[in-house]
């Protein structure tokens, strides 16, 4: 696609040679990230050149969406996925899980033990959406752990009085903390939605649902349509929290409102497209997110403090949210105003992050918008970008794997 040419009044979700682009750039991060399984069975993250980074602990998180990401796109039709995904549901059953005490350590290093051996929900959701992915791309295991980690979730995290996930636990699920936040329980939606049309069992898309009413129709319109993303044990917003720099930044984060307004929608769609507010706050979540963050030479500001921008360090994975959040819009209701705006997340996507001789994206940018190595090294992950690339290709809202 000639991304210098937009004088068409169409929209980019239908058009084949967008397609073309977006199932290219696809396959071109595949190929990167498809070199990284080593001999014991794990995964190196890739530096910019391709070439696997030095030894480092492996995070569940880079397994389990190495998992979902190349059985997302095995279902999508493209081939050679199979080694990755075994390996990884291999790698998560037996050196990430837990044995003794159930639950899946955070991190592992090279001699398959525990380098980490907190439970965190975060990584446990990822554990969710891979074992709900790779059913749907056919794996043999995918139950095994979709019933395991389904159990984990039911009895150390999920708090019914709430209807939302506690956060963090030491290996013996005994608390190390009071902490409650929001994404976590985001990637919950993301995972319980992934589970339920894997599944059909309606208890996944129930308690996606009461995820959602909190932080959409609870949290968002008492913000100024701004998530709070941090709170106490009882779910009180803890406005003075800050944490991990990566995971748990001060402030709101403007990326994460993209993501969930996107899932209100699979949800909505999911739910049999109820006449319900759904679909206006989803937009308002995106819209604020946008007219928040969105700098004026391109890219998202990472965080606002009281709705001010804070960190205005620029990462890939807004961007990559961005351009799924308004194919979903498109997808929805044709508005010349969102194709603008989905045009031009891609014009940038393609200006500045997407990596041109090796493939892949560039995580970080310096504020010249010249790729950077501050917050992360090489490229640490495929799953944001890949998302990008295959949700516009489907005309739903949800159930992308069978479309």
């Amino acid at each position: 696609m000639q991304f210098d040419q937009d004088g068409d009044t169409g929209f980019w979700i239908d058009d084949r040679d967008h397609h073309a682009f977006l199932r290219q750039d696809a396959q071109r991060q595949i190929d990167v990230f498809r070199q990284m399984i080593r001999r014991d069975g794990g995964f190196d993250l890739p530096g910019w050149d391709g070439s696997p980074l030095p030894d480092a602990p492996q995070e569940l998180h880079t397994t389990t969406r190495m998992v979902h990401s190349f059985a997302l796109v095995k279902c999508f039709g493209f081939d050679n996925c199979d080694a990755v995904i075994d390996a990884g549901m291999d790698y998560i059953w037996q050196v990430h899980r837990d044995a003794s005490h159930g639950g899946y350590f955070w991190s592992v290093d090279r001699n398959k033990s525990a380098a980490d051996d907190s439970k965190l929900a975060y990584g446990h959701m990822f554990v969710l959406l891979a074992a709900a992915t790779a059913k749907q791309a056919g794996h043999p295991d995918a139950d095994r752990l979709l019933m395991d980690v389904t159990e984990v979730l039911d009895t150390y995290f999920w708090e019914e009085s709430h209807g939302l996930y506690a956060d963090e636990f030491n290996r013996d699920w005994t608390p190390f903390s009071t902490y409650r936040g929001m994404n976590a329980n985001m990637h919950g939606v993301e995972a319980h939605l992934a589970a339920f049309e894997a599944t059909g069992q309606t208890r996944y898309l129930d308690r996606a649902g009461r995820i959602i009413d909190f932080f959409v129709h609870r949290m968002a319109p008492d913000n100024d349509w701004r998530l709070p993303e941090h709170y106490t044990d009882n779910w009180t917003v803890d406005r003075d929290y800050a944490g991990n720099p990566m995971f748990r930044p001060a402030g709101t984060t403007p990326g994460h409102s993209l993501e969930l307004g996107r899932l209100t929608l699979q949800h909505w769609d999911l739910a049999g497209r109820p006449d319900n507010a759904a679909p206006m706050a989803a937009r308002r979540l995106i819209s604020q997110a946008i007219t928040d963050a969105w700098r004026p030479d391109g890219g998202f500001i990472y965080t606002l403090k009281d709705g001010k921008p804070d960190r205005t360090v620029r990462y890939w994975w807004p961007v990559a949210e961005a351009i799924g959040a308004l194919a979903a819009l498109i997808k929805l209701d044709r508005r010349p105003s969102d194709e603008a705006l989905y045009r031009s997340f891609w014009q940038f996507a393609k200006s500045h992050l997407i990596d041109p001789d090796h493939g892949g994206w560039f995580p970080e940018l310096d504020d010249a918008g010249h790729p950077a190595q501050h917050q992360f090294v090489g490229k640490p992950d495929i799953y944001h970008a890949l998302q990008a690339d295959l949700l516009p290709l489907t005309p739903h809202l949800s159930r992308a794997t069978t479309s």
